[in-house]
Formats: C-alpha cells, sequence, structure tokens
C-alpha cells in the first residue's frame, strides 16, 4: 500500500518556515536543510529492525540494548540531495552512497540522466532516496525505475517537501515505496514548480550553477 508520512512536529514546522524564506542565504538554507533532514529521517527509521544484545558501560557489563544491522543504500538525487544526505547518514549507522545525476528539461519538465552511479544489481538492498523537493514526481519516477530494474528492495524516499500532485504521480507508478516529508504543498505552478514552496532547492543550497 501506498505510504505516505508528512512529519507533525513544532520545530520542523518553524524550521521550514525559515527554508522557505527568500531571504535566507545559502549558508543557512544548508544548515536547516541537514536538521530537517535527520528530523525526517529519525521518524523514517523509526520502525527500522533492531538486535537485541548487550553493551559494557562504566558501571555495569551486559546491559541491555540494540542493535542496527541493516545496511541502507543512500541515493542523494544531483545536486539538491546533497544537501540531505550527510545528516541522514549521521543518522543510519551502516550504508552506503551512490549518486544518480538529473537535470530537469525546462521544456518537457522530464527528468534527463546525466549521472548513474547504482549497482548494476541491487537484489533486495534497502535504499533510501533523498529527493529534497517532489514537485511533479517525474525525476523520483525516473530514479525508481532505474532501482526497481536492479531489483532494489525497500524503497524510503525522504524529502523536505512534496507536492501533492507529484506523490499522486509516484504512487499511480510505484504504490510500494514510503515517501516522508517535512511538509506537504498541494498545488504546482505552471512550469511544475511547488506552491507555495521555496523555488529551487539546488539554486538555495549551492548557488546557481555555472552557464
Amino acid at each position: 500500500m501506498p505510504s505516505l508520512q508528512v512529519i507533525n512536529h513544532p520545530v520542523v514546522a518553524d524550521k521550514v518556515r525559515r527554508l522557505r524564506d527568500v531571504t535566507t542565504s545559502n549558508a543557512d538554507f544548508l544548515r536547516l536543510a541537514g536538521e530537517i533532514s535527520r528530523f525526517v529521517a529519525y521518524e523514517a527509521f523509526r520502525e527500522t529492525p533492531v538486535t537485541v544484545t548487550t553493551v559494557d558501560t562504566p558501571v555495569l557489563k551486559g546491559a541491555p540494548a540494540v542493535r542496527i544491522d541493516t545496511e541502507y543504500l543512500i541515493v542523494p538525487i544531483l545536486r539538491a540531495g546533497l544537501g540531505m544526505s550527510p545528516a541522514v547518514q549521521e543518522v543510519l549507522p551502516h550504508h552506503r552512497v551512490c549518486l544518480v545525476g538529473l537535470r530537469r528539461n525546462e521544456t518537457t519538465l522530464k527528468p534527463d540522466v546525466y549521472l548513474d552511479g547504482l549497482p548494476e544489481s541491487l537484489t533486495g538492498v534497502h535504499v533510501v532516496l533523498c529527493d529534497p523537493m517532489l514537485a511533479t514526481g517525474g525525476s523520483l519516477v525516473c530514479v525508481l525505475d532505474m532501482l526497481r530494474a536492479r531489483g532494489a528492495g525497500d524503497v524510503t524516499v525522504l524529502c523536505l517537501i512534496a507536492a501533492q500532485p507529484g506523490v499522486d504521480y509516484v504512487f499511480s507508478q510505484h504504490p510500494d515505496v514510503a515517501i516522508v516529508a517535512a511538509a506537504l504543498d498541494a498545488e504546482l505552478n505552471d512550469v511544475g514548480y511547488i506552491t507555495p514552496g521555496l523555488g529551487d532547492a539546488g539554486d538555495r543550497l549551492f548557488g546557481p550553477p555555472a552557464r
């Protein structure tokens, strides 16, 4: 079944407000994106499997504890996904990172793949996609198609802001993915940007690309 979770927390909502603000600097935007990504990852993996074990503390040997053994493949969608992935890496103790690079064709609004850093086989691998802005859903579906073609297992998508039309499109193509977002906006404008959104996440993280 499709799974969409939108974080409901006042601290996250306040950080999203500052992220949206047109006056927020690139440096502050990057910091806020990382902070929000950490919250999103905490919620996304609340039910992650654990192994019961013990730990020796300074005052007690064999204290009860749990351990996460699952290895996750973290895939930031370039370039904006790089603003999320370091925080997600901090949350998940066992991980690999592979990159996928997409650029939006401003005429068709469809994605063009310019970097495919995924392994040829992903059989059974739990993948974590970092996609700050789920707008039309075209880029995300493109990457999900690539993952499924290589046999990926569970896929969790982490977003800063998602738009309902994009969420609906993703679920129409890949109903088995889980999407966790810090905020959900209702609409897209006539050029496919999330409204109210926050603009171009890549530009706000790193500045406009070289022409």
